[in-house]
Order: C-alpha cells, then structure tokens, then sequence
C-alpha cells in the first residue's frame, strides 16, 4: 500500500513550476518530486524530516531518495525500450486500491485535485510505475538453485540457519528443516545481487546530472 500512497505524491514533474534535482538521459526529476519522496522515504523509516539534526545524515539520507528516484526513472525508460504494456484493467486494479485506502471517491478526487492533477493523469503515472515494476522483476529473475548449491550455502552458512531453526529434540530433523531455510535465503540472496546488478547496468549505460 506504501507504493500506492507514494503514487499520488510522484505524479510527473511536469505539473510543478521545479527546478531538477537530476536529470536522467535527459529527463528531469524535480526537485518538489524529490522533497516529497523523501518525506515518505523517511517515514517508512519511521523518521521524520524535523527529527534530523544531523546536517550530514540529512544529506545522506535525501542522496538515497534521490538515487532510488533515478532508478526508477531508469526502470521506466527500459520498459518503453522493452515495449511493455500495462492495460487499462490492471490500472484501474491500482487506482481503485488507492481511492479504497482514501476512503472513497471524493476524498480521492480531492487529493488529486489539491495536487493540481485529475484521474487520468494518475492513472498515467501508474501504468509508468508498473511497467517499471515489471521490467524490474524480469531483469533481476534468477534460477532456482539445484540440491548441491543449497547443501553447499547451509554448510557454509550453518551455524547462522540452526539459529533461526525451530528448536526440536530430534536431530534428525535438523538437517531437512536447515536446507529448507538455506534454500529461501540463497534465493533471496541471489535476488538481491540480481536486483542490485540490474541497477549498476542500467546506470552503466545511463547519463545522470545530478543538480549542485
């Protein structure tokens, strides 16, 4: 529901009178966008910006909204490359998620009103995000791990997975319930190096200016 909420807060830069933060392959990112990404950044950290004395914590925390902004900007430039298409059905899926949590209609109207935005312009904005999210999922897509890559991670990693493991007096089962567990954490580990590899290339491959 986060991803929702931040939804009507990224609508495009292009409705505000803002001066670049970035600029990705051209594109710019406001800084009015960046200001209000990093206000939910924050409090899905359970911070608040007024909480941050720390001049050099602010700076690096604002850094990160950035950088996860220029993602998702370079998400969306390589779903157009890709040709992917949202339909209007999984959009309308996503709006009427968000207009539920507002608590219907008119309150949804409003806040797209006072955000100088109307539905369709939402709805544009959403179909943007999910076609970043499915370009995303299929670049950083891994393959199972086979029987011996998952014996090899829970020796290499046993101590740590007998740990998280239900206590039990028979040792037999031990070994059967660690592989279980070594398998879920080998996959997310290796979906977490797909992901953070699909970001370095992308960025590899991108011109991003970073506002002084």
């Amino acid at each position: 529901m986060r991803i929702l909420m931040l939804c009507l807060l990224l609508l495009s830069s292009t409705g505000w009178a803002d001066q670049p933060a970035a600029r990705v392959n051209g594109v710019e990112i406001g800084v009015i966008r960046l200001e209000r990404y990093f206000s939910e950044y924050l409090d899905a950290q359970g911070r608040a910006v007024t909480s941050i004395r720390n001049p050099g914590l602010y700076k690096r925390l604002r850094d990160q909204a950035l950088d996860e902004l220029i993602d998702k900007e370079l998400l969306w430039q390589e779903a157009q490359r890709r040709g992917i298409a949202i339909g209007d059905e999984q959009v309308s899926a996503q709006v009427g998620q968000l207009e539920a949590a507002f608590g219907g209609p008119a309150v949804f109207e409003r806040k797209l009103a006072q955000a100088g935005f109307d539905r369709a312009d939402y709805a544009d904005y959403i179909r943007h995000e999910l076609a970043a999210q499915q370009v995303y999922t299929q670049l950083s897509a891994v393959d199972e791990p086979n029987q011996a890559e998952v014996e090899a991670f829970y020796q290499a990693n046993r101590q740590r997975l007998q740990g998280a493991q239900n206590q039990s007096d028979n040792t037999s089962v031990i070994p059967e319930q660690g592989l279980v567990l070594a398998r879920a954490a080998l996959i997310g580990q290796l979906e977490a190096q797909a992901r953070q590899s699909v970001r370095q290339r992308l960025r590899a491959s991108a011109t991003v200016e970073i506002a002084n």
